[in-house]
């Protein structure tokens, strides 16, 4: 099964991420950053495999810049603060 085909891994594995670049020093604005780029790397070439996915590239895909950064840093969050 592949990490993206559950959510629950899913975010297990970018909250491993986020804490290793914390840990190693990346600001938490940085992180918001990669975050970002993370989803618009998604949002290009991965198709959603599950339906969580699903609503965040819908979500993803009808907002502007503000919101895209906005609903990254959410993503962040959700994965930091269990």
């Amino acid at each position: 099964m592949s990490v993206l085909s559950n959510f629950d891994q899913w975010k297990e594995f970018l909250g491993d991420r986020v804490q290793q670049a914390v840990d190693t020093g990346m600001a938490h604005e940085k992180v918001d950053q990669v975050a970002f780029r993370v989803g618009e790397y998604l949002a290009e070439k991965v198709d959603p495999k599950n339906e969580q996915e699903r609503l965040l590239a819908e979500m993803w895909r009808v907002s502007g810049d503000e919101d895209r950064h906005a609903l990254a840093r959410m993503m962040v969050n959700l994965v930091t603060h269990h």
